[in-house]
């Protein structure tokens, strides 16, 4: 089965569900129930969030601004409006950001990631990411993520679905579209950034259905150009000989991923309970930002980090049966990439916690602070909600026939078209046909019809006749109509012809000495 005809779907305008699928607020239960557990689950993840910020952050924004929940206030502010943009994004299609105005974000994309190289800011933290804009620091490189899946899920589409573009064609727009804003951010230096986003293009790839041994080369090539990077100068180098042996140095550079370890063995199995935690007391360095899943292991223990997890997975499980459902490749790709997103990021953070993974610098989706964070990670959830939003039920073959079909109206008379008349009685067909003449009054037959061998008895009575009564089938004839006596043909009331179908099944029935039944 090809792609395009995969994802060749469609709502069924007559608005049924396939048989045995219920539906949930009138939408079939495989767009609404992921897409309700989506949005919950994200609700939960928010708001945990929002307060683990608050009980990591308390102590150092109470010593810095003297407002224990100053950096509580600026999560709220930033879920906000991200909540809002989210909303936005999806009532909108999908498709509109996709295909009519990408050129435009690409552009716009570009020119930020360009900016932080020359006018950025490294907020202290040993790389040119951000850029100061007074009150809140942008850092596009969280925006460039959404850009770059809707370039590769147009590229996708119009290679893969279309077949608008040739292999050259597809290879050359992937290089310009995505390698330009990665090569962007691989300069700021942003190698947390750039790893996720290198995966989720070789997811996208494999669902669009990019040969395996590309994205294998992909991978391998990958691979190499992250050791390159991470031992071309010092800082890079460092991390990872941090992950290696953080107790080498102690108290520089293996001392924010060892009081990690500390908070975690605090923690135990049930934790020392929310706003309780003692790393926070300015022993864990960004403990509200970077390791903040310290301090949930510490305050809520394992089976709080494993709660966490557990959320993300459900949220991986939700985005994924969305793109499995979506109504084209476009679709698939964007819910499928946005999900990928979400869960990389996740898995790369807990791993440089952990010490199993150099550490990035990349915040956990929707609970580490950050206003860039926030938002952006609400944004994504908002394009997955828009694909479900549009998705609709495949349209069948006997849909599309159904389709053709159209109701007249009652009593038209569409040109080129003859339907038949109202019914009536035979009695009265007479009375039409001859412009309304009165018939005169006489006997009619209601079963049974001449007799065979009879010899001249006619079925008329006064000015009725009906053209059987000569003889039997064997008679000199059987009817005075048009046809004359040797033909099938009979003249009725009102002088209209009439084609003469033989006996009745009652008459053939009756015996031959019986003659019709009349009154």
């Amino acid at each position: 089965m090809t792609a395009r005809q995969r994802t060749a779907v469609a709502r069924p305008r007559d608005g049924r569900t396939p048989r045995g699928e219920g539906t949930l607020l009138g939408v079939p239960e495989r767009f609404m129930r992921p897409r309700l557990v989506l949005i919950a689950c994200v609700g939960i993840l928010v708001a945990f969030g929002t307060l683990m910020v608050y009980s990591a952050s308390s102590v150092t924004a109470l010593g810095a601004t003297g407002d224990a929940a100053y950096y509580l206030k600026r999560q709220l502010m930033f879920a906000a409006v991200g909540s809002v943009v989210a909303v936005g994004l999806a009532v909108l299609d999908y498709r509109v950001w996709v295909r009519r105005f990408l050129m435009p974000i690409w552009v716009v994309t570009v020119a930020l990631l360009a900016l932080v190289i020359v006018a950025g800011t490294d907020n202290d933290m040993g790389a040119t990411r951000w850029i100061n804009l007074g009150f809140f620091d942008l850092q596009p490189s969280e925006f460039a993520k959404l850009t770059i899946v809707f370039t590769a899920a147009n590229v996708a589409e119009r290679y893969f679905e279309e077949g608008s573009l040739d292999w050259s064609g597809f290879l050359r727009l992937i290089i310009v579209g995505v390698g330009v804003p990665l090569v962007l951010i691989v300069v700021q230096p942003d190698k947390g950034s750039t790893m996720v986003l290198g995966l989720t293009i070789v997811v996208m790839g494999y669902l669009a259905g990019v040969p395996k041994r590309i994205l294998v080369g992909l991978l391998v090539m990958g691979l190499l150009g992250f050791l390159a990077l991470s031992l071309k100068d010092d800082y890079s180098r460092q991390r990872l000989l941090t992950m290696l042996d953080p107790w080498s140095d102690p108290f520089d550079t293996g001392y924010q991923l060892i009081q990690g370890f500390y908070a975690f063995g605090s923690g135990g199995l049930l934790g020392v309970g929310i706003g309780f935690s003692r790393q926070k007391y300015s022993y864990l360095p960004m403990a509200h930002n970077d390791f903040i899943f310290a301090v949930i292991g510490e305050e809520c223990g394992l089976l709080g980090t494993l709660g966490v997890l557990a959320g993300f997975a459900v949220f991986l499980w939700a985005g994924f049966q969305i793109a499995r459902y979506a109504p084209d490749l476009s679709g698939r790709l964007v819910a499928a990439g946005c999900t990928t997103l979400v869960i990389v990021q996740l898995l790369l953070n807990v791993c440089g916690v952990l010490g199993l993974f150099p550490l990035s610098g990349k915040p956990i989706p929707f609970l580490s602070y950050g206003g860039s964070s926030i938002l952006a990670s609400l944004m994504l959830v908002g394009m997955i909600v828009s694909v479900s939003v549009h998705s609709r039920l495949p349209e069948t073959a006997y849909d599309g026939v159904r389709h053709t079909w159209q109701l007249e109206d009652e009593g038209r008379d569409p040109a080129g078209l003859e339907l038949v008349g109202e019914p009536a009685a035979r009695s009265g067909r007479g009375r039409a046909s001859s412009g309304g003449a009165q018939a005169s009054p006489g006997f009619t037959v209601v079963e049974g019809g001449a007799r065979r061998g009879a010899s001249g008895s006619g079925r008329s009575s006064g000015r009725a006749t009906t053209g059987r009564g000569a003889a039997g089938r064997g008679g000199s004839g059987r009817g005075t109509g048009a046809r004359g006596s040797s033909g099938r043909g009979s003249t009725g009331g009102g002088g209209r012809g009439r084609i003469d179908l033989g006996p009745s099944a009652s008459d053939r029935l009756r015996g031959r000495d019986k003659g019709p039944r009349t009154r």
